[in-house]
């Protein structure tokens, strides 16, 4: 005698769920615990930042992009100021574009220390959680003294940096690379290295290399299927390809994997920023640049790597002081279509864990 199936159960999840990243939700379809199906939710927090753009100069605009991954706010600036830049045909100074590389690359570890405290947390992981925050201070402390603020850091500007980093600000960088190790040896110990999260993300959530593919996933998510991808090396910007780091790459496609490769891209981000602190030279950290920017008509594509995966700005110009046209391109939104695949027939705490593996930010997702 064959076993009953039960009734199937749509449950809602989020978007106000103490599991969810931000304002989403997903209608999850169960047989029993096990999901069935998955329907993913966005528009709760639409901003309507495309068409803000547009109201906007170009100028006006930079501090909007702070609010789409507000854990990275300093790629978002990049991205933007970039794209113009490429429009206008702007030449930064040196010291500009080391400047922008440290940023980035301290706002890399930032974001990935809150990715690892939130999937930590995301499996009753309380300690985890501290330690990470407690790291990830040390950089706002950076970003504050230097651009006065700490979470929606805004110092990028068309044409290089509002103003220089306060001279405390080399020391206090210096002494989180010098104890990055340590603190890394800690994230293992007290997170990686624990058997319940190895028993709760290995094998759990596969996303196969040629699926990753097909879905043009991009980031970490996609390195994690064994994809040696990113931006900074396949089509280097601003001053990437001066700096000698790899692309860390593993090859098991499960939600450990995705977890662990954050942990790989830390270690390179340190080597970039010593390598940027050792020739970073003095000089001017702004271009000449009118007060009023209005690029040539046309229209121009950028993408930078996003902690999250690729971050594109499409920009059509008209030649006034105001783009005629913006898009963007986030990878959280691209990436999270991988979800209602990946996902089935697993439970639903595999849910939340495969979820977190994402590290989405939904004012990157429903912008």
């Amino acid at each position: 005698m064959g076993l009953e199936r039960t009734e199937e159960l749509s449950l809602n999840m989020g978007p106000q769920h103490p599991s969810m990243h931000g304002v989403f939700r997903m209608v999850v379809t169960f047989d029993g615990e096990v999901i069935t199906k998955i329907e993913p939710k966005v528009g709760y927090l639409h901003r309507g930042l495309e068409k803000l753009a547009e109201s906007r100069t170009y100028t006006q605009f930079i501090p909007y992009t702070d609010r789409l991954d507000y854990l990275s706010a300093p790629h978002n600036n990049m991205a933007y100021v970039q794209t113009v830049e490429k429009l206008m045909g702007v030449q930064l100074p040196e010291r500009a574009e080391y400047l922008r590389v440290i940023f980035a690359e301290l706002a890399r570890i930032a974001s990935h220390l809150v990715f690892i405290a939130s999937t930590a947390l995301d499996m009753a992981g309380w300690t985890a959680w501290t330690y990470c925050f407690r790291d990830r201070e040390r950089i706002l402390d950076l970003f504050e003294m230097s651009a006065g603020s700490r979470l929606t850091v805004n110092a990028m500007r068309i044409g290089g940096f509002n103003r220089d980093v306060p001279p405390e600000f080399w020391p206090a960088l210096k002494s989180f690379l010098d104890d990055l190790p340590e603190m890394m040896e800690e994230y293992f110990g007290i997170f990686y290295g624990n058997e319940i999260v190895m028993a709760r993300l290995k094998s759990v959530g596969i996303l196969p290399k040629e699926l990753a593919e097909n879905l043009s996933i991009t980031g970490p998510v996609l390195r994690a299927s064994g994809v040696q991808y990113d931006v900074r090396k396949a089509e280097p910007y601003g001053i990437y390809d001066r700096f000698d780091f790899e692309v860390p790459v593993r090859y098991g496609c499960d939600s450990y994997d995705r977890t662990l490769l954050r942990l790989d891209e830390i270690r390179e981000s340190g080597k970039i920023l010593r390598q940027a602190m050792r020739d970073i030279p003095e000089g001017p950290v702004t271009a000449k640049v009118s007060k009023i920017i209005k690029p040539p008509a046309g229209e121009v594509y950028h993408r930078v790597e996003n902690p999250k995966g690729e971050l594109g700005f499409y920009i059509v110009s008209d030649g006034s002081p105001k783009p005629a046209r913006v898009r963007i391109r986030s990878g959280t939104f691209i990436n999270i279509q991988m979800l209602p695949i990946v996902a089935l027939g697993w439970k639903i705490q595999d849910l939340i864990a495969i979820f977190a593996t994402l590290d989405a930010v939904l004012g990157e997702v429903d912008k």
